[in-house]
This record gives C-alpha cells, structure tokens and sequence, in this order.
C-alpha cells in the first residue's frame, strides 16, 4: 500500500501558491504537455478537482460514444481534457486559481477521508488493473496532481516538488505498472531486472521472474540480469510520455541484458 491521502493538501498549497507568483507571460508559456499552456494545465487540474468532488456525490458522467479498448477510453478521455480546456481559454488566470483554491480544499479533504480499502470508482487501467483497491486509485490520482504541477514547474523554471516527500510516492505508484508492461516478456525463472532513480529523492525496484509471471518488489537482489539507472527528471518525464523512450535511454545507464531493460522505457503511467 502507497500512502498518499496525506500529501494532497501540502502538494495543493503549494500549486497555489506557484500559480499565484507567475507573470501574464508565464500563463502562456508551452509546456512538454503537447499543444497545452501553463494555463491549459491549470485549468485540467481544475477539472480533476471537479469530477472528482461530483464522483463523490453519487455523480458519474455516462460515455457518449462506446468504449470496447483501452485506445476507445484513451480517446474518449483525450476528447473530454480538450474540451474543457478549450472553454476555459475564456477565463482569466485569476479566476482560475481562485477556483482551483477553492475546489482543491475540498478535494484533499474528500481524498484524505476515502476508505482506503474499499474498491476503487475507476480502476488504474495502466496497471492492466479491470478492478483496483482504492489506496492505488488515490496514489494514481496523486501522481496526476503531481506530473502536471511539475509540468507547470518545469515551464516557467520554478523548482519545489521534486523532493522525496512527493516524488518518491509518485516512482512507486508508477512502478506499480511494470509487471503488466513485462506481461508479454519470457525469460528464465528468477531472472532479475533492476530499476534505479538516482539521487536521494529516488529509490530502487526489482522485477523478478517467478511463476512465470513478473512480480515487483523493493527488496534488494544481488547481481540483478540487467538493470537501468534513470535520473529524476528524465524518469518522471519519460513515464508520462513528456519524452520518448529514445530520450529517456541516451539519458540512462544501462548495464547487462538490454533487452530486459526495454519496457521500463517504455512504460506509460498515464492514460495517453
């Protein structure tokens, strides 16, 4: 279980308050977020806080159109992000961060008083996940809180998040989708692949062939088969596809069978 219902409102106060010191010209800036602004992400984040304080009141909205794969939610999703984010391109940042301040009280205080062991109202579908235990729905939605403040962050070059307090929380969630990316890849029982983020904000993970399936855990093991060493900002932004597999490799270190290594490239940690 990852804890993170404790993180949302100091994580909030501080969005609050980068919102609040950006300049008109930084509101406009792009982001590694394609085809989103500063104030595009600002205004997504509004609309997180907002279905999720309407999911609480028994309030779900039905899709439009039928939803038969993974690719059908992920359109349908990317269509519903778009479209609000086009309608708030007519409110101003001020009225906007008001807005975000008030729903974002609210929403750290709904996320802090759900039942960590009930199931979830939305699986962690990345994850490979049909049903999910509510504690890793949250953790998710702490990891989206997360990337797309420091998407802003990294737009308009004000640090603040990147700290074991809150990264090390999101790594963990994200890791959580790395058996279901190796679904798919046979290699020998007790073979051992090793995921490290550098630096004392990171940590270390170990994927290990058992039963043929791929089981995770932070245990250490010796002598891994291969393993990867990815630094921070190339880790956050390579698992929420602000980069390519192939930026996020020349930035790694990557030692033993490379092969084995491949599909921490290419996990994807968000609904994209």
């Amino acid at each position: 279980m990852i804890l993170t219902q404790h993180l949302f409102k100091p994580l909030d106060i501080k969005l609050i308050e980068l919102l609040q010191s950006l300049s008109y010209e930084d509101w406009n800036k792009p982001t590694i977020a394609p085809l989103w602004t500063v104030k595009d992400i600002a205004a997504h984040l509004l609309d997180t806080n907002l279905r999720a304080l309407s999911s609480s009141n028994n309030y779900r909205l039905k899709p439009n159109v039928e939803i038969n794969s993974y690719l059908d939610l992920v359109d349908y999703l990317n269509k519903l992000n778009a479209d609000w984010v086009m309608a708030f391109k007519r409110v101003s940042p001020q009225v906007l961060t008001e807005l975000l301040e008030i729903t974002g009280k609210k929403y750290s205080d709904h996320m802090m008083n759900a039942d960590m062991t009930v199931q979830a109202p939305v699986s962690v579908a990345w994850a490979g996940e049909d049903q999910s235990v509510n504690w890793f729905h949250i953790a998710r939605e702490f990891t989206e809180k997360w990337h797309h403040q420091q998407q802003i962050r990294d737009a308009v070059g004000i640090p603040g998040i990147m700290t074991k307090e809150f990264f090390y929380p999101v790594m963990s969630t994200f890791m959580r989708g790395l058996p279901f990316r190796y679904k798919d890849v046979r290699a020998a029982e007790d073979t051992v692949v090793k995921i490290t983020i550098n630096s004392e904000i990171g940590g270390q993970w170990f994927l290990i062939r058992k039963n043929s399936s791929w089981q995770l855990t932070t245990a250490v093991v010796e002598h891994p088969d291969a393993s990867i060493l990815l630094e921070p900002d190339t880790a956050w932004k390579l698992f929420t596809k602000g980069i390519k597999p192939e930026a996020g490799k020349a930035t790694s270190t990557i030692s033993g069978n490379e092969q084995l290594v491949e599909p921490v490239l290419m996990l994807v940690a968000v609904m994209a």
